[in-house]
């Protein structure tokens, strides 16, 4: 396990023995989204979730819910105590922890902002994250960290953009006037970059580390709770 899954583990299970939640018969569900139940119906039509290429698994405890991006989905049930002792050594079990993680925690009142936005929002979520780059960096060269479509439309309206992504379908291709680039160009990328937008989806596929923390801006639901308590930005103006 990486020393970030040891550390959320950690400050997860103090949570929950804090709050006396540990060792309850309290049971986690964990489910795949169908896209119109996830995102509704944005004018865009390429987003990852709508291709088939992710999921966005859902975790429920109580009246708290939790999401994760993920290329791996299958449902699950367990204790909270099961979900934080599983090996974290595939992006199922990642996406398993990760989504029940910002569900307890948004149960518990610590975070909000767990569940993803719907229709148009994400192109009003990219509006207002230009104004908010160009009140913390100025005039920077940004790259962006994971295809998507509402971002990249308003980032390269606005800086010097760079975006990579693991998707086949989108590498190599130019997607709103912008060359996606793959993974093999990240370090030149983020060396070149004067800011960083990375999506959470990165915790899940445990690239996260390979991201400084001065220069990012972690995007999505799916880092809610490990922002939250690794104290890293996020932003998600239009989640619930």
């Amino acid at each position: 396990m990486s020393d970030l899954f040891n550390s959320l583990s950690s400050s997860f299970k103090e949570i929950c023995l804090k709050n006396d939640i540990l060792n309850e018969k309290i049971t986690i569900k964990a489910r795949a989204l169908e896209v119109d139940e996830a995102i509704g119906s944005p004018d865009g039509k390429d987003f990852p979730i709508q291709k088939g290429k992710e999921k966005l698994m859902q975790a429920e405890f109580r009246n708290g819910k939790g999401q994760a991006f993920t290329d791996m989905f299958y449902d699950y049930e367990g204790t909270i105590i099961d979900i934080i002792s599983m090996e974290k050594n595939n992006n199922y079990k990642r996406a398993v922890f990760v989504s029940s993680l910002n569900a307890v925690l948004h149960d518990l009142g610590f975070i909000n902002g767990s569940i993803h936005c719907k229709d148009n929002s994400p192109y009003t979520c990219a509006s207002r994250l230009c104004k908010h780059i160009k009140e913390k960096f100025g005039s920077p060269k940004v790259c962006l960290i994971g295809f998507q479509p509402a971002f990249i439309e308003k980032l390269a309206d606005n800086f010097d953009l760079r975006v990579i992504d693991l998707d086949p379908d989108n590498i190599g291709k130019e997607k709103k006037g912008v060359f996606i680039e793959d993974e093999s160009a990240t370090e030149d990328a983020v060396n070149w970059s004067d800011a960083l937008l990375v999506t959470g989806t990165t915790l899940v596929n445990n690239t996260i580390k390979s991201f400084p923390k001065e220069k990012a801006i972690f995007y999505g639901t799916t880092i809610a709770g490990a922002a939250y308590l690794m104290g890293f930005e996020r932003f998600c103006t239009e989640s619930s």
